[in-house]
């Protein structure tokens, strides 16, 4: 592993790790959840890589952890930017690095959006999302919890300290811009789909990736319900879905997947999705109603 890193079309620099195979399987680009930064997905990378990919690079998005901003950058990030810009700047990186190979993605919760907010996804030959949802705190499983924390705790905060720090318990601190943007898209029943200020949605309809969405089963924010309505919006790429569950006395919750202790368990049929395509035993076809 190296860390390495590169610039966004707008010339933000962005930081990142490659990890480095022997594989000739696909490359794999990972994207993180929001306020989670890169270094939190090294054991499943260096996964991946064991099992045969070419190279694994993960990045945090602008404004997070390694990539953060310097002052003539805070007061013009924006949380699309990181489905728009950087996801796509990443991905260029990669495949500058992936000597011919295919590459294929995966991305956790807000990493599944990132997917759809740029005109990029055809160069993925598929995609995994893990908890990825369409946010409106109506749609988790702790609904007034949700909401009072990002907009009652969170979104004040942002204010005098220009951030929403660390301590807070959301997760990575991060730019008071980036979190205003996601408590608004989350008191929405259309997330970020009904804003104005993210004409990127339009490209949701454009991405024909297959797509493996992964539920959580104990997960307070992606909920079938939350998950289903960011699945919609992918309207025509194939999709198959499948629902983890923790085994008794166990929890996995909204980032517990990636934990190192659940490779044996969790791991395997993802990678073999990824890097060979083969669906894993318990999924099944994403259920899409009828048009009236």
């Amino acid at each position: 592993m190296e860390e390495i890193s590169f610039r966004a079309a707008d010339g933000f620099e962005l930081r990142g790790s490659l990890f480095k195979g022997t594989g000739h399987k696909p490359a794999v680009l990972l994207s993180s959840a929001a306020a989670v930064p890169e270094t939190f997905y090294r054991h499943f990378a260096a996964f991946l890589v064991e099992n045969g990919a070419s190279h694994v690079l993960t990045y945090d998005y602008r404004g997070v952890a390694k990539s953060s901003a310097d002052k003539k950058w805070r007061s013009r990030l924006n949380m699309k930017d990181w489905g728009a810009l950087d996801l796509p700047a990443a991905l260029q990186e990669l495949s500058a690095h992936a000597n011919g190979n295919r590459i294929v993605g995966i991305g956790h919760s807000f990493g599944g959006v990132a997917l759809g907010l740029n005109d990029h996804s055809a160069r993925f030959d598929r995609y995994a999302t893990v908890a990825s949802l369409s946010g409106y705190y109506r749609n988790t499983a702790e609904p007034l919890a949700v909401f009072a924390r990002m907009n009652l705790v969170g979104v004040p905060l942002t204010f005098p300290l220009g951030r929403l720090p660390k301590w807070s318990g959301i997760g990575e601190a991060l730019p008071g811009s980036i979190f205003r943007d996601w408590a608004r898209w989350c008191r929405n029943r259309n997330f970020l789909f009904e804003d104005a200020k993210v004409p990127e949605a339009r490209f949701f309809p454009t991405v024909r990736t297959p797509i493996l969405s992964i539920g959580i089963n104990d997960d307070p924010w992606g909920t079938p319900r939350a998950i289903g309505a960011l699945m919609e919006r992918f309207e025509n790429s194939t999709i198959h879905e499948i629902w983890l569950s923790p085994e008794a006395g166990d929890k996995i919750g909204h980032i517990g997947f990636f934990r190192k202790h659940r490779a044996d368990a969790l791991w395997a049929p993802v990678a073999n999705w990824l890097l060979q395509g083969d669906l894993p035993a318990g999924s099944c076809a994403l259920h899409r109603p009828e048009a009236a």
